[in-house]
């Protein structure tokens, strides 16, 4: 039997992106929104704290050159949604004690 991607595996991936200004991973901080996985495909809805920030043109392709590093994965869709805008509150509980907000 193949083996499917779980979504567990993408988000180990992805915790090891960190947002070059804020020391602290893209799934601590908030900005992945969504993750569906179709087959072999990994589609990820994700957001920046800002966007102007300066790595924005590059982000989605760290992303997917990351999940692609999975074995099962043969496509990899990063969508930039902007709707709803970041903000502090969607950062996890240990990020926000990491960054003094608690």
């Amino acid at each position: 039997m193949a083996q499917t991607i779980q979504v567990d595996d993408v988000l180990s991936i992805l915790k090891t992106i960190y947002d070059p200004e804020i020391p602290v991973n893209i799934v601590e901080l908030g900005l992945i929104y969504d993750i569906c996985i179709k087959d072999k495909t990994v589609i990820i809805k994700m957001t920046l704290t800002n966007p102007l920030c300066p790595v924005a043109g590059l982000f989605p392709d760290i992303v997917k050159s990351h999940v692609e590093s999975l074995a099962e994965v043969e496509e990899v869709i990063v969508e930039m949604v902007w709707d709803p805008p970041w903000s502090p509150d969607k950062m996890s509980e240990a990020a926000k004690l990491q960054l003094g907000f608690l």
